[in-house]
């Protein structure tokens, strides 16, 4: 038994450059994420947002008492508090990629006087 090839014309090939450009167009293109932070232990975290100020009024609106917000781009960001006092020493990063920011923040908490530093909360971008 023999198969022959299926032959794609035009009407093939378009349908194959319309879904190539449905993939690529699905992620954001301007993806923006924040951090927000506030005191003991409190954040918010925002991701793929068009603007910075969407992210930030995202990420704060999730950050319980008086928070600060950061944002990324094509980036990833973490908080890190000492949970031998929650209220005391912190730490926040943003880096290229998650295990620099996830370092970085530990590095910070300690820093500042942190005890035992665990990472409280991360987000990364589309493209972090």
């Amino acid at each position: 038994m023999y198969l022959r090839p299926a032959r794609c014309g035009v009407r093939c090939c378009l349908a194959s450059i319309f879904a190539l450009a449905l993939v690529s167009f699905s992620t954001p293109l301007f993806a923006v994420g924040a951090l927000a932070v506030g005191k003991c232990g409190a954040y918010g975290v925002a991701f793929d947002y068009a603007s910075e100020a969407k992210a930030k009024t995202a990420a704060l609106k999730q950050c319980k008492g008086e928070c600060t917000a950061v944002t990324m781009r094509k980036a990833c960001a973490a908080l890190s508090l000492d949970m031998t006092n929650p209220c005391g020493s912190f730490g926040y990063a943003i880096a290229p990629r998650i295990s620099g920011a996830l370092n970085a923040a530990s590095r910070k908490c300690y820093d500042f006087g942190g005890k035992e530093c665990v990472i409280r909360a991360w987000t990364c971008d589309a493209k972090g």
